[in-house]
């Protein structure tokens, strides 16, 4: 409350000694209104200087490294600590009569600066322009690059990149760096004065009239400090909540799918998308606009921390799986052309597109986010690629809502992504990719952020738009059932290298690396078989009875189906070869059956899979003992190559 009175009392005071019945005789004496009009011409000549030569610097701070980055952003925060007549003082030995440029500017160009217009426009503009670099670098900071790669996925080159979506999302940062910079230099004083001086009419603006006046009229002085103040109030009132960062575009990219449902739509990333036609049950047409026209293979050369050779015949759904930091996102990027960490020579039917920038490659890429345009509606977003594309704006916009209408979300063309829920959204995300009729579609995570019930709907959805596309489709997952029901085959990656490039049948029945047989809820434990014909496993040494042991010192992956884990409350007799005691350490539901997992000292985790009726007969819970066993037949052995 002290920190408050201290700020309020000297607003207060202006306030309280203002003579409101003489106000208007104040504010509208002759030398006043010169100098206010001044000072308007003072500032908006800053803002437009500032705009200039500060949405250039800031994008330099923002997007690019460069050696001395940090010594600019010095510079440019330098003004709003240095004490203004310092400031100055420093124009006046840089750019005055026997400054450092002044008697170049003046000899060559004819220009004096100080004792000016021109030389208080530069005074201003010098202390005022670090508000608005800040707030820009800060607008473009805090922009996702997914929509600029997008963009640019799409067919858009880096211009209408900056123009259509890069402008229009950072407006609200420029908007209020643009307003802090304006009045800051309305209310300019001290680097005003030192530099450019006190000429009526010539440079004696609003605060250097209010400097003139405390001393013969402290009456009109105060007014004229209350139409200062209340300009300063009115550009913070503008914006507190408008063109700050409550809203704009830092706000409406993550407020993506989470504004508060209309019409009985799911809003959040997780809702149901409910009303509207199912796409389940509109008949499968061929794509509309461009989307079906050609057929496109794929080979690609991948160097650099992803490294592998990719072939796939037109139609191919490839699944790219792996733990993380496996690569899977560096290829979809190296497809793109839009990292240094790999290099993909890739060819796409009978083109060459290596050297091609990103927006001439034809690729589309479909973030996991989705990254729809927040400032477009679903109908702007799915045309944007086919505008980026040339195409005239009718003819996008009607190939635009026949995709819609495909994937059935057309009814929902006019809303904005906000508006829209996570399954909406993601089949806005795929018409858009699908609307140029891209010749590879890159898809990371289309389904991640999606409910079990919604993720299911978007799959069938997914797959059946899939069958007719005419291009190789990489869809990065980390999701079993996705891998197995979506792909045709499945690349799996561990540290850039390529472990297994086969159909799903195949991953499933023999995974070579334990996260691909743990991600398909299998048991995967590494080994080397030994002379005895059993397999050591290398976690703890236990040694494990396979039917076909291979050489010895082979290095295998042995792979054990839940299911085929029987448990015991006593040691079981019998055929079993593999039987150990253990204890449960925890019991989850998956779908109608129940998931054990058992541990055991010296010996890795083990996973059971049982039906309810059968944990209920054995009076299983967590914390007891039981014994596991599992055939030699059902443990399948995968030599690592």
């Amino acid at each position: 409350m002290i920190a408050v009175a201290f700020l309020l009392l000297p607003l207060l005071g202006i306030l309280a000694r203002t003579e409101w019945s003489d106000l208007g005789t104040h504010l509208t004496s002759p030398g006043v209104t010169e100098a206010l009009g001044l000072s308007l011409l003072v500032s908006f000549w800053a803002l437009g200087l500032s705009l200039l030569l500060g949405v250039p610097l800031a994008w330099l701070l923002a997007r690019t490294d460069f050696p001395g980055k940090a010594l600019v952003r010095t510079l440019v925060l330098l003004p709003m600590v240095l004490p203004p007549t310092v400031g100055g003082v420093a124009l006046l030995l840089g750019f005055g009569r026997r400054g450092l440029l002044g008697p170049w500017l003046e000899e060559t160009f004819g220009v004096t600066l100080p004792f000016h217009t021109s030389g208080a426009v530069v005074a201003a503009t010098f202390v005022a322009m670090p508000f608005l670099v800040i707030s820009l670098e800060g607008a473009l900071n805090g922009l996702r690059p997914e929509y600029e790669e997008t963009a640019a996925s799409l067919g858009a080159s880096p211009l209408r990149v900056f123009r259509t979506v890069t402008l229009p999302m950072v407006a609200p940062g420029l908007l209020a760096g643009a307003a802090l910079t304006w009045a800051r230099a309305l209310g300019e004083f001290g680097a005003t004065i030192t530099f450019a001086g006190n000429l009526p009419g010539v440079t004696q603006t609003l605060p250097l009239q209010v400097y003139l006046l405390l001393q013969n009229e402290p009456a009109a002085a105060t007014s004229v400090s209350l139409l200062l103040l209340a300009i300063a109030m009115a550009v913070l009132i503008a914006l507190r909540g408008r063109w700050t960062g409550a809203t704009g575009a830092t706000r409406d990219a993550g407020a993506e799918r989470t504004a508060p449902a209309e019409a009985g739509q799911g809003a959040g990333a997780g809702a149901v998308d409910i009303g509207g036609p199912d796409p389940n049950d509109a008949p499968n047409v061929e794509a509309p606009g461009g989307g079906g026209g050609g057929r496109w293979a794929l080979n690609a050369e991948v160097t650099g921390f992803t490294r592998l050779t990719l072939d796939a015949a037109p139609g191919t759904t490839i699944a790219v799986v792996g733990p993380n930091g496996a690569g899977k996102t560096t290829l979809l990027r190296a497809l793109l052309g839009l990292t240094p960490r790999a290099h993909a020579a890739l060819r796409l039917g009978d083109d060459d597109v290596t050297h091609r920038p990103p927006h001439r490659r034809e690729v589309a890429w479909v973030p996991q986010n989705g990254a729809l345009f927040p400032h477009l509606d679903a109908l702007a977003n799915t045309a944007y690629g086919l505008r980026a594309r040339g195409v005239p704006r009718a003819e996008a916009r009607r190939t635009a809502r026949a995709w819609l209408d495909r994937l059935g979300v057309g009814h929902l063309a006019h809303r904005r992504p906000a508006q829209l829920s996570g399954g909406q959204a993601q089949r806005v995300a795929l018409a858009r990719a699908l609307a140029p009729g891209p010749r590879l579609l890159l898809l990371d995570e289309p389904l991640a952020a999606l409910d079990q019930t919604t993720r299911a709907r978007v799959r069938h959805t997914l797959r059946r738009h899939l069958d007719g596309y005419g291009g190789v489709c990489l869809i990065v997952t980390h999701d079993p059932v996705e891998a197995v029901s979506l792909a045709d085959r499945v690349l799996v990656l561990e540290a850039g290298e390529p472990l297994q490039y086969a159909p799903p049948a195949e991953v499933t029945r023999h995974p070579r690396s334990p996260w691909i047989a743990r991600m398909l809820g299998r048991n995967a434990w590494p080994g080397t078989a030994t002379e005895t014909g059993t397999i050591a496993l290398h976690d703890g040494g236990h040694l494990l009875v396979v039917p076909d042991p291979p050489p010895p010192g082979t290095e295998i992956l042995a792979v054990i189906a839940p299911e085929a884990v029987a448990l015991h409350r006593d040691e079981p007799t019998g055929s079993p070869r593999n039987v150990r005691p253990g204890t449960i350490r925890e019991i989850t539901a998956s779908g109608g059956r129940l998931r054990v997992l058992v541990t055991t000292p010296g010996a890795p985790d083990l996973i059971a899979e049982i039906t309810p009726e059968s944990a209920t007969e054995l009076s299983l819970t967590e914390g007891i003992a039981v014994w596991t066993s599992v055939k030699a037949t059902e443990v399948v052995v995968v030599v690592v190559l």
